[in-house]
């Protein structure tokens, strides 16, 4: 009797040493993420780069990886599934022009995975609990490769072309599609598919038939490009032009990117109307559009500048493009160029009716307070006329 219970009394001390030593050698290894995934049902998805991935269907837990992923996935609604974020969004700045980012203040108190710009730390992501399923990375030139970054963490990356909302419309959509798809939120996908299309062509049909001679003649500076620019930064198809059909006087169908303009250029446009991106203020130095439209003789020459028609308009790139405030901004020059054509909108409603649908999950509160946070953002208010 007594020899079966010290049979019984080591049996079980070695179970319980097994159990252990199993759980002190899984780890964080990639081998627990693998091991995760076999519990769930796994689909196969095609990245932007023709990458074959499995992932596990509609992850609870995944980060964001570069420019504009997070905002991808706010867009989506999912923003609620991350366990960490990149540097940018836990950084203390004086200006934040990303609405994304204002209507979710809670993710300042996530971990950091790295670094911003897609400058992953590899280290950072194995110690992260719970351990993410999926990586949504867009640049991916920017820091590790994807396929790379995969080998190192063992986590499904997957790679995605942020696109734009003129010339590559077409990757934006593919990007939301497949963000969708992996998150469970096809729907979502289609619904903000939708909206984009049904909002910009709102903004062409009011303004499409607008004789070209009647057109009044303008021009964006300050446009930000990895940081802030001054006066002779601009859009050649800046959005807000493109979408209510004005004229651009930097416009040049040889030349589709943001351009930084010479001076004479401006000088012989001579528009009737200037806007001013108010990221070209957190410079606050000679660099700043604003100081140079002030302080440089031959641009106080300028018709628009001794006029008085001057205006200051949201961010078009902050953390790249804010497709919400290109919106937002396309219909305030909209009013301001066609009054006619825009009687009907109110600003602050429309900013607030974009916002709420794109970043506040349809909530009137939240989609007001990011407009309202959005123009007074800076020193400088935006939608009024600038002293210059």
């Amino acid at each position: 009797m007594q020899r079966k219970k010290r049979i019984l009394f080591f049996a079980v001390i070695l179970m319980l040493a097994l159990v252990v030593l199993s759980s002190g050698c899984m780890g964080r290894s990639p081998a627990v993420v693998n091991m995760q995934s076999d519990t769930q049902e796994m689909i196969t998805v095609t990245d932007a780069l023709g990458r074959t991935v499995e992932v596990p269907r509609s992850p609870e837990h995944v980060i964001c990886s570069g420019s504009g992923a997070l905002r991808y996935l706010t867009y989506l609604e999912a923003q609620d599934r991350i366990v960490a974020v990149d540097s940018i969004e836990t950084r203390e700045s004086k200006y934040d022009a990303r609405p994304y980012a204002l209507a979710n203040p809670q993710f300042k108190d996530y971990p950091v995975f790295g670094e911003f710009r897609g400058n992953d730390d590899p280290e950072k992501i194995l110690m992260l609990d719970p351990q993410p399923q999926v990586i949504f990375k867009v640049y991916s030139t920017s820091g590790y490769d994807p396929a790379e970054l995969q080998k190192k963490t063992g986590i499904p990356v997957i790679a995605l072309n942020y696109g734009d909302m003129v010339n590559n419309r077409a990757d934006m959509y593919q990007s939301l599609r497949i963000m969708g798809e992996v998150m469970g939120k096809e729907s979502r996908a289609e619904e903000l598919i939708a909206f984009f299309d049904a909002t910009i062509e709102d903004l062409n049909e009011r303004t499409a038939d607008v004789p070209e001679e009647e057109k009044i003649s303008c021009y964006v500076g300050g446009i930000a490009r990895s940081g802030p620019h001054g006066f002779q930064s601009t859009e050649p198809t800046y959005p807000p032009f493109l979408f209510i059909n004005a004229k651009n006087v930097a416009y040049d169908p040889r030349n589709l990117s943001t351009a930084e303009v010479s001076r004479e250029s401006i000088l012989g446009w001579n528009p009737d109307v200037i806007f001013v991106d108010l990221s070209t203020t957190q410079s606050e130095d000679k660099s700043s559009a604003l100081y140079q439209l002030r302080n440089d003789n031959a641009y106080r020459q300028l018709s628009a500048v001794k006029n008085g028609e001057v205006y200051s308009v949201l961010p078009y790139n902050w953390y790249t493009q804010n497709q919400c405030s290109v919106l937002v901004d396309a219909y305030y020059a909209g009013k301001l160029l066609y009054p006619d054509r825009f009687e009907d909108v109110d600003l602050e409603e429309k900013g607030t009716e974009i916002y709420a649908f794109l970043v506040g999950r349809g909530n009137e509160e939240t989609g007001r307070q990011v407009y309202d946070s959005m123009v007074n953002a800076f020193n400088v208010p935006a939608f009024t006329k600038m002293e210059v």
